[in-house]
């Protein structure tokens, strides 16, 4: 498959979203534009330019077909791309135009029916749309004998771009994932664990263009720290993307020892996340995020009852986002598949989640009840303490 090609390989950008913007589109398509340019890392990009209602990246002169397939398959997967597709430029020349479409629908193999789509931004270039159609479609017909021309559902489809100054030549397209470009939705804190869950959830916001900063509350010292390895690995993953900011880590053991000895222990699990919630808020003015996230999903566990999520709920006063509160488990973990988390957060290690569980965790929790029970400890010291002695990691996301 690896061919030399006699024109320079682009991946066109599409998105989805961002187009449907009104006067502040640009502002959008630019911060898309900073954060593909970037995350670009070791990819053979020469350059990126916006062009008819999608960025265009230039890729270096004699890079292979397999280089700019990985390229737009990383590039997919950048919150805000609906599409990307490999392709060729070329000159505004019939000649070069058939060469580039026969070139493209040759690196589509195996397919059987093919049809042509073509377009002129520019009337200054002579040959209209419906005629390009035919006369490419006429080249290709010669070059590929064997293969079909079928208008409805085709198996490849070529598109044939004529702009401004050049002709863009693709055949090869791939889903992106979609939504808003990270940057573009202000901050949000967001309570990370090692599971499957909460990684999901940070990067959902992610996708709907928030900066994501989050908060790890580890067992320690009561339990290893091997949840804040595993956190750091999650991370890393989010953060090829630039799906993650920075990382606090709290330990939270010693306080939840102090709770499993003087609460009832049903209620134990409540203050365990009002604690975490209002050591969150507090890291959050720190950094100026706007609301905190969770990875609760409606009735999944004992904590995540509408009851106890009221109570949860009520130890603060920032908005809580719940991306997943109406999600499948199946879906999520599909999704954890998909973005590179679920590998790491299924390996075993013992965090505050887990620690100094009841055998009986109260699912139906009154407020009133919970409140009494919370103040027999020194929240507001505790929250200074846990807030203050948080250690944090910054990993790298576009500016």
């Amino acid at each position: 498959m690896d061919q030399e090609s006699s024109f320079q390989r682009i991946v066109l950008i599409h998105y989805h979203e961002i187009g449907l913007k009104g006067h502040n589109r640009s502002k959008f398509e630019s911060r898309l534009l900073k954060n593909v340019k970037a995350l670009k890392g070791a990819f053979p990009l020469v350059t990126i330019h916006r062009i008819s209602g999608r960025l265009v990246a230039f890729l270096e002169e004699g890079t292979s077909i397999e280089e700019a397939l990985a390229c737009a398959a990383f590039i997919s997967r950048i919150p805000g791309v609906a599409r990307t597709s490999c392709g060729l430029k070329c000159s505004r020349d019939m000649d070069a135009i058939y060469a580039a479409a026969i070139e493209s629908l040759g690196l589509a193999e195996p397919f059987e029916s093919f049809k042509v789509q073509a377009r002129r931004s520019h009337t200054d270039f002579p040959i209209d749309s419906m005629t390009m159609n035919k006369d490419v479609g006429a080249a290709l017909c010669a070059a590929f004998p064997e293969k079909r021309v079928q208008m409805k559902d085709p198996d490849v489809t070529v598109h044939v771009e004529v702009i401004q100054n050049s002709a863009f030549i693709y055949a090869h397209s791939m889903p992106g994932v979609g939504g808003l470009p990270v940057g573009s939705s202000g901050k949000l804190m967001c309570l990370l664990s090692s599971g499957i869950d909460s990684p999901v959830a940070l990067w959902q916001m992610a996708k709907r263009g928030a900066r994501c900063s989050a908060v790890h509350f580890s067992g320690a010292p009561e339990t290893s720290n091997a949840s804040e390895y595993l956190v750091d690995d999650i991370s890393h993953v989010l953060e090829k993307t630039g799906c993650i900011d920075k990382v606090f880590t709290v330990e939270l053991g010693a306080h939840q020892r102090q709770i499993s000895l003087d609460c009832p222990p049903q209620l134990r699990v409540i203050l365990y996340r009002r604690l975490m919630l209002k050591v969150a808020e507090r890291l959050s003015s720190a950094i100026g995020a706007k609301a905190l996230v969770t990875g609760e999903s409606l009735g999944q566990v004992a904590s995540q009852t509408l009851e106890n999520i009221c109570c949860t709920d009520a130890a603060v006063s920032m908005p809580i986002l719940r991306p997943l509160i109406g999600t499948d488990k199946q879906d999520i973990i599909s999704t954890a598949h998909m973005i590179g988390t679920y590998e790491i957060s299924t390996e075993d290690a013992p965090d505050c989640c887990t620690l100094f569980m009841p055998r009986s965790p109260e699912t139906h929790g009154k407020l009133s009840v919970v409140e009494e029970a919370e103040s027999a400890f020194p929240i507001d010291e505790w929250v200074d303490e846990l807030a203050s002695s948080a250690r944090c990691v910054a990993y790298e996301q576009p500016r």
